[in-house]
């Protein structure tokens, strides 16, 4: 596993994202253009890419919420590269990451539906907080947390 932070002008990074939206928009239904409008990456400066033999697994990145807060957006892992531990090691190097540029606390939005990231970031140490910004209302939401 090779771990490579860029920025979402990275090629991979975009390509794995293109799955991602695929993979949200099946998921999200008649709700996926109300995610995506917050899902854009075309400003986002911090982004990881996981190679698996040269090859792009996975990314996620994260992006300032406030001037103490990072926001980790753009989970995925290719389905050939899942249960490898892959987005637990993305989520740790994200966090580490924020704490070089001097954030304190890291939140995040998945779906309720989504089991498995969930169990990802709860075992990373995550807790449930309440929804924030946009996804106050949004009773398929699920907001977490983590100080750094």
């Amino acid at each position: 596993m090779n771990i490579y932070r860029t920025d979402s002008s990275n090629i991979d990074f975009q390509n794995l994202v293109k799955h991602l939206d695929a993979t949200l928009a099946s998921h999200n239904g008649d709700e996926h253009d109300f995610f995506d409008q917050f899902n854009k990456i075309d400003t986002i400066k911090h982004c990881i890419v996981v190679y698996i033999d040269e090859v792009p697994a996975a990314c996620g990145a994260i992006k300032p919420f406030s001037k103490s807060i990072v926001e980790i957006k753009r989970m995925y892992t290719d389905p050939a590269f899942r249960k490898r531990g892959l987005a637990s090691a993305i989520v740790k190097e994200l966090e580490n990451w924020a704490k070089d540029l001097g954030f304190e606390k890291a939140i995040l939005e998945t779906s309720q539906d989504l089991k498995t990231a969930i169990s990802v970031y709860e075992k990373g140490g995550f807790y449930k907080i309440p929804n924030y910004g946009q996804y106050v209302n949004v009773n398929t939401s699920v907001c977490y947390e983590k100080i750094l």
